[in-house]
Order: structure tokens, then sequence, then C-alpha cells
């Protein structure tokens, strides 16, 4: 006989209560993209608090779309609403997080990488009992540009004020023409950062995804760095070096989801300059899986089973994963001769290794 077990009513509602949380979180996801997408969060953002009638008609769309949209937003408390007037506003703190590109805090981008890797669903799910992969560059582009703007902010309030600083000699070595390569380069953000700030310094930008590549390219000419940057398509493991080799070899939120990380740091081994080295910035993770359960290892291993891990399979089947611990990265590191390794800084997002031979 099957004994019922005994529920926990407190256990139960504080559950539900979460999941109901994220099921509106769930469903908000795609809402968040519609706004920026339509421009809806920068028209709150610059102008009078508005009323849904005033947000449509500034932004040419139509009212009744609008309305549930706004009461979606201030459910979240994304938007301010003013009952007395039937207004809705953005304030600083809101605009800065939803509608400013260029700040710390921009993070709608990961939400468009939420609402893209959801359309591999079926594919994933698949994935799980087969063990088979799926290529980045098979996922809805929406991925692509997510995780650019995603990760953008962070390397725009970080990169060169903090990271390069971080790494012996580095920074120096830049700002007096050195040369840098970066690998998984995606859209080219990282490399187009580190071009504006060391305008002597010879910068190229490698990946396996063709149309990363030529957005990267359109964005080095719209930035004004074309002259100085190089993008090509070339894999980790193969891209080409440069006479005198490289000063720095970066891979940013990257060797977790290739498929022969070694493979790919013992490349950037060989193309060192003397007294080079290599930057690897991986997303924030704990050595023990407990130390993960927060709000920002859940993204990242969410990441790693929708998008790193399956793409590691498909290129080779050796990839980290997103939540890899710092001893995983220091083992791949030294098996590829990079023997002096160290965790050099860190971000609530990122940890950023420097090693070298």
């Amino acid at each position: 006989m099957t004994v019922a077990p005994q529920i926990d009513e407190a256990r139960l509602n504080e559950l539900l209560g979460k999941v109901v949380g994220d099921l509106g979180a769930a469903m908000s996801a795609p809402l968040m993209v519609i706004g920026d997408r339509l421009g809806l969060y920068k028209a709150l953002a610059e102008g009078a608090p508005q009323t849904p009638e005033e947000l449509a008609a500034r932004t040419g769309t139509v009212e009744r779309y609008v309305r549930p949209w706004l009461v979606n937003q201030a459910a979240h408390g994304y938007v301010d609403y003013d009952p007395a007037g039937g207004r809705y506003s953005l304030s600083p703190e809101q605009a800065m997080v939803l509608a400013h590109e260029d700040t710390p805090a921009f993070v709608v981008g990961g939400f468009e990488v939420v609402v893209g890797s959801s359309q591999a669903t079926d594919r994933i799910a698949e994935a799980f009992r087969t063990g088979a992969g799926m290529a980045w560059g098979e996922h809805d582009p929406m991925v692509f540009r997510g995780t650019e703007r995603f990760f953008r902010p962070g390397y725009l309030a970080n990169l060169t004020t903090a990271w390069i600083p971080a790494l012996d000699g580095i920074a120096a070595k830049l700002e007096a023409g050195g040369s840098v390569v970066d690998i998984g380069c995606g859209h080219g953000a990282s490399t187009i950062i580190m071009a504006q700030a060391y305008p002597n310094a010879r910068l190229a930008g490698f990946d396996s995804h063709a149309g990363s590549i030529e957005q990267a390219r359109r964005r080095a000419e719209e930035a004004g760095v074309a002259d100085r940057v190089t993008f090509e398509v070339a894999a980790a493991t193969e891209f080409p070096g440069m006479d005198g080799g490289y000063d720095l070899v970066a891979f940013f939120d990257c060797l977790h989801d290739m498929g022969d990380p070694e493979g790919a740091l013992r490349r950037s081994r060989e193309t060192l300059a003397e007294g080079g080295a290599v930057m690897i910035v991986e997303p924030m993770a704990s050595d023990r899986p407990e130390d993960n359960f927060n709000p920002v290892g859940r993204v990242f291993a969410g990441a790693s089973a929708l998008v790193c891990t399956p793409h590691a399979v498909a290129t080779g089947g050796k990839g980290l994963g997103t939540i890899a611990t710092d001893a995983q990265v220091r083992e791949v590191a030294e098996a590829a001769g990079l023997g002096r390794f160290r965790r050099a800084t860190e971000t609530p997002f990122n940890r950023i290794f420097e090693a070298r031979p």
C-alpha cells in the first residue's frame, strides 16, 4: 500500500508563488523585446509621463496593444505608474536598465537571448535525449544580437579601465602600439572598444560564424576604426598569427562553449609575442554547485544548457560549459602550455583570467 506523502502547505504555497512569478517573467520576456524594438522604453525615458494613448501616438503603435504592455511592465516594477493622472514613466534608474544601451546596467539584450534561444526548445530537448549538439550559427539571429547587447555594457564599463590594466604590462604595450587578437569576437563589440581606447594598437577579430563577421565589419566602419581593425572568419584552433606575435590574445565569454578549448588556447600560445598574455573572460561561477544557486548562476546555467553546451558538443564535444570552475579553466590552460595562470580581477558577472607560458 502506498502512503501519500504529507504536504507542507506553507512550503507548497511558497513554491507556487515562485513559479507564478517565473511564469510572469517568462511571459514578459517577448514583451520586453517588443518594447525595445518598437522604441517604447526610449519614448518613456525621453518624454514626460504618458498615457497609453500618448505613448502609442508617439511611437506609431496601437493603443489597444500598448495598454496591456504597460500594465505588464508596471506589474514588474519596470515602469512607474501615476494613478492620479493615469500616466506611465521611466525613472532614471529604469531608463539605465531598459532604454540606454551605453550604460553598464543595460540588460535588454539578455531577454533577446531568452526569446531567441527558446525557438530551439524542441531541438535542445531532443539533444538531452541523444547527446547531439547544436551549433551557434543554427540559433535564431536574436541570440547573436542579444548576446552582444547583453555583454557590451560590461565591456564598456570594465574592459579598458579595469580588465586590461589588471594584466601585467599589457596596457602599456597596447598604448605604445601593440597588437591584439579577439577570438570568438562575434559582432566585434569588444574588439571595437579596445580599438577606440588604444588608437596606436593593431587589432584583429576572428569568429567561425560568417554572419557575425559581416556584422562586425559593419560595426567597425560605423565606429571609424576599420583602418586599424580587421575581422575574418577562422576557427579558434586555426586562426592566423602575425609577424612578431600578438601582445594580447583575448577570449570574451566564449572559451567555455568551444568544442576544443585546449586546442584554442594551444593556438593562442603559439601566436603570442614575447611577454604577451592570454586574457580569458568567463561568466561568473563558483567551485561548488550550491554557490551557483543565485540569480547570476541561474542565468548562466540556463544559457549553458540552451546555447553553450550544445555548441560545444556540435564542434568537438570538449566544451567547459558556462558554469565551469576556476580549476577547470586552469586545467585546460595548463594542458595547452599556459602554466602561469591566475584570476586577475572580477565583476559580479565575469571572472577575468590571465594566462602565460
